[in-house]
């Protein structure tokens, strides 16, 4: 199954990185890992990586089978680094209410990498997540990694970006909806 999933990973990738356009179907090497997020850009396309962090993932799919990243906003973006999202709050200080045990792994924060946001504490993500627009190597090693943009990554760029150093968003944009690319029709 893990080495199924990363071969078609590499496949996949390899078709993007082409700059073949498929439709989401085909994008997803495998749907039960395969996230589409629709922002107001556009569709954005996350396959997630239960190779990496298996808990983590299945934790982010059952959130987002009961439609809990719907509505919520990207209350810290800060401009060449990334887009944090996954608080109901909105505040930077909520969750589910569910911690999760730390997932760190080798695998390097990169542009369109999905990682976990946290507390000082390793064991602290809950349902917080940022996407990196760039490299960002003092990450690796320090936070969960579960999943990778691998289409739609111009509509991440976009989202709004909050203040210099802190990254608080007035007014931010949105996640329309969250769902697993197997539950959507």
């Amino acid at each position: 199954m893990i080495r199924r999933h990363i071969l078609g990973f590499g496949l996949l990738a390899g078709l993007l990185l082409s700059g073949a356009a498929l439709p989401v179907q085909a994008q997803a090497a495998d749907p039960q890992n395969t996230l589409v997020m629709d922002l107001s850009y556009g569709r954005v396309v996350i396959a997630m990586r239960p190779d990496l962090a298996p808990k983590t993932v299945a934790r982010i799919k059952e959130l987002a089978r009961k439609g809990f990243y719907d509505g919520l906003v990207f209350h810290r973006v800060i401009r060449g680094f990334m887009a944090q999202t996954g608080d109901p709050t909105g505040t930077g200080a909520g969750g589910s209410g569910q911690k999760l045990k730390a997932e760190f792994s080798a695998e390097p924060h990169r542009r369109g990498t999905v990682s976990m946001a946290r507390t000082n504490d390793p064991d602290s993500a809950d349902s917080q997540f940022f996407i990196c627009f760039a490299e960002a190597p003092h990450l690796n090693g320090k936070y969960t990694v579960w999943g990778q943009v691998i289409s739609g990554m111009e509509h991440v760029d976009r989202i709004k970006k909050g203040a210099p150093g802190s990254g608080a968003v007035e007014d931010p944009d949105k996640i329309i909806r969250l769902r697993l690319a197997a539950d959507v029709k």
